[in-house]
């Protein structure tokens, strides 16, 4: 008689877990090269290996949830590089393997928004003239790829725009794997302008979104923002604020003080987050701040 095989972790939204923090920043302290417009991605082309140690330092500080360096990554743009689609896809399989084997006990699979993907800061306005029907057919390739590797959960991340919220969450409607949705905010509105609130609904009913919540804004924005997700949705919130400073595209140079307080976690807990960890400028260090924080409360 076989023995069963041991079970899984828990579901992922069931328990206060937390993320790793920003891996554009990780990857730098490795020495990687992140200009072009491939961002992260590059480094996932052309040195896994940093890629790896970027990761396994998150898990050292205490990380959970191991994001992948497939933010920034799309079929349009390895094609600008000269990565034909068979290699693309395999590209975005190895972004989760690499995750995977850095010993966390969850994946989530990047899928940034399609102003990353532009590498002009479109990230931070939305608005980019192109139909729902149009994002939702840029964005499913990427997420078909992703859920092939079967990871845990995909983060929409960082999406600016109700209505980029609405392609992804088509495109990933049948996919297999569960989603979590997440805006970059301020002042209770999407970086397009639209009500946070009118945002959050739409994945109110969607039942593969697991956790909604906000990323890649100020730290000040977060606890009101995950407060107003948890009550539109009825779901678990998710919250990855940056630094604080801010991001000038023109001179791809961050700007302003770094604000970022891992205390905080306690406060976006007590809001209703679930998923708490850190974006931009936020490293190992900190994440490890969070966990201690989390863990001694």
């Amino acid at each position: 008689m076989n023995a069963s095989p041991p079970p899984g972790p828990p579901p992922l939204h069931e328990h206060t877990l937390v993320l790793d923090g920003g891996l554009s920043d990780a990857l730098r302290a490795e020495g990687c090269d992140l200009s072009g417009g491939l961002w992260t991605a590059r480094a996932l082309a052309e040195d896994p290996a940093r890629v790896a140690a970027a990761h396994a330092a998150h898990v050292r500080a205490g990380a959970e949830v191991i994001t992948t360096a497939s933010y920034q990554a799309s079929f349009e743009g390895f094609a600008r590089h000269g990565i034909g689609r068979a290699a693309a896809a395999r590209l975005f399989g190895e972004s989760v393997r690499l995750a995977r084997a850095a010993g966390a006990p969850y994946v989530a699979a990047s899928v940034g928004p399609y102003g990353a993907v532009l590498g002009d800061g479109g990230e931070y306005r939305g608005r980019y003239g192109l139909s729902v029907t149009e994002l939702e057919r840029f964005h499913r390739p990427r997420v078909e790829a992703l859920a092939a590797a079967a990871p845990d959960v995909l983060a929409l991340e960082t999406v600016p725009d109700a209505e980029e919220a609405r392609a992804l969450l088509r495109a990933t409607r049948d996919c297999g794997i569960p989603v979590w949705l997440s805006f970059t905010a301020e002042r209770e509105r999407t970086r397009a302008g639209q009500p946070l609130a009118e945002a959050f609904a739409l994945a109110a009913e969607a039942d593969h979104v697991i956790a909604v919540g906000v990323n890649c804004c100020a730290p000040g924005e977060v606890t009101a923002a995950v407060r107003l997700a948890a009550e539109v949705t009825g779901k678990p919130a998710v919250a990855y604020p940056n630094s604080g400073e801010q991001w000038d595209a023109e001179t791809g140079e961050w700007r302003g003080e770094a604000v970022f307080d891992p205390l905080l976690a306690l406060v976006w807990r007590g809001a209703g987050a679930r998923l708490i960890g850190g974006c931009c400028r936020v490293g190992p260090e900190l994440i490890a701040r969070i966990r201690t924080a989390l863990a001694g409360s």
